[in-house]
């Protein structure tokens, strides 16, 4: 074997160093180079799933990658040249290094490390109908990163990479060249709205639609016209998948409405209601129960609009307002509260919240304000661009 490089060294070093075991770090190999693309930790919007699909896609039809976070999970399976890497450790070295990384105690370590796993479970399971995101069927490799050293590891995954197998073939490319179109074609439907699957085979692009339709024909017509201005599409179908007790509708995604959009509220009961009722008005939402782990959503994945509680234990609504508001000043605020006085309300809007609304609300006017909420941010992307 040549000797490594230093850069590779300290490459693979630095990846098996900072990543956190078992935690959004199954890695795609294609080669040893320095490149990183991750999904958020909450998936609000499928729009957003496609978008990273598209610059996966892209991203992979260059050799040499390294490719980090659950998204390596996205590029499928036909692609031959990956190889698919999982490090894992025991739980007392994951605490040991969260409590080191994070500058936090032993407590809270295991309190993030067990929402990182269900977080991972959710996307394991959502993609392939499998509970545990470091099952083996998913990697080439699982290396346990406890149990050897660094270099080790580095050597053991460089040795595997460079085997003939994991070398392009003719076969492969053709397949990276089907899943590049099927991303570019997913992307331009949902830029329009539609959220479907697309499989490609040489230029035949194949649209799967697994809900019920109204007026099935005309929406296969703009289906087609979408799919059909795409370099390299030379026929378009339509296929419909039916599921047993299937009772969704297909339904055009509203782009006057905001994709993310954050509920903040320590009432798990309302919360949950609320977040159901704005799921049946077309309005997806992550909900957090209590301010700080709001902020700490708000780091990781910012939304568009947060509907925020002001009577909350720990961090108080008021105090998240305000923050946000210093660091995301982009987000709009939508104060909806029982307890609220004057003197909060007028506290709320002097610190730059878009409505105050109070407890019990109306949905229809809640979604209006959503909607106009929504239309400002609309507004100021407008002016960014």
């Amino acid at each position: 074997m040549p000797k490594k490089s230093q850069t590779e060294l300290d490459l693979g070093r630095s990846l098996i160093k900072t990543l956190w075991p078992k935690q959004l770090n199954s890695v795609a190999w294609t080669r040893i180079s320095s490149c990183a693309l991750s999904l958020p930790r909450r998936r609000y919007s499928t729009s957003l799933l496609m978008r990273k699909n598209y610059v996966l896609a892209r991203m992979i039809s260059s050799d040499n990658l390294v490719i980090k976070g659950f998204v390596g999970h996205l590029i499928p399976e036909c692609l031959t040249h990956v190889l698919r890497v999982c490090l894992i450790a025991d739980m007392k070295s994951r605490i040991s290094l969260a409590c080191r990384k994070k500058g936090i105690n032993e407590k809270a370590a295991i309190d993030l490390i067990h929402s990182q796993d269900e977080n991972c479970r959710s996307w394991v399971e959502s993609q392939f109908k499998i509970d545990d995101p470091w099952d083996e069927s998913l990697y080439d490799m699982v290396i346990p990163i406890d149990k050897m050293e660094n270099d080790d590891a580095v050597n053991l995954i460089k040795k595997n990479v460079q085997k003939d197998v994991l070398k392009p073939t003719e076969r492969s490319k053709k397949a990276l060249a089907d899943f590049i179109l099927s991303a570019t074609v997913e992307l331009a439907l949902a830029r329009e709205g539609h959220n479907m699957r697309v499989n490609s085979i040489d230029g035949r692009v194949i649209l799967t639609i697994d809900k019920q339709v109204l007026m099935l024909s005309r929406l296969e017509e703009e289906l087609t016209s979408i799919a059909g201005k795409i370099e390299g599409v030379k026929s378009v179908e339509t296929k419909i998948e039916k599921k047993p007790y299937q009772a969704d509708s297909y339904l055009k995604y509203d782009f006057k409405k905001p994709a993310r959009v954050l509920l903040v509220d320590d009432e798990r009961e309302f919360v949950q209601a609320l977040s159901e009722r704005l799921l049946i008005r077309d309005i997806g939402s992550a909900v957090a129960y209590d301010g700080k782990s709001a902020l700490d959503l708000v780091q990781e994945d910012e939304p568009e609009v947060m509907i925020l509680d002001l009577k909350m234990p720990g961090i108080d609504g008021i105090e998240v307002l305000r923050r946000v508001k210093e660091t995301r000043p982009g987000i709009e605020v939508v104060i909806l509260t029982g307890h609220g006085s004057e003197v909060d309300e007028e506290t709320c809007m002097k610190l730059g919240a878009f409505a105050y609304l109070n407890k019990p609300v109306d949905i229809d006017l809640l979604s209006k304000i959503l909607k106009k909420a929504n239309e400002k941010i609309q507004r100021k992307k407008a002016v960014m661009n």
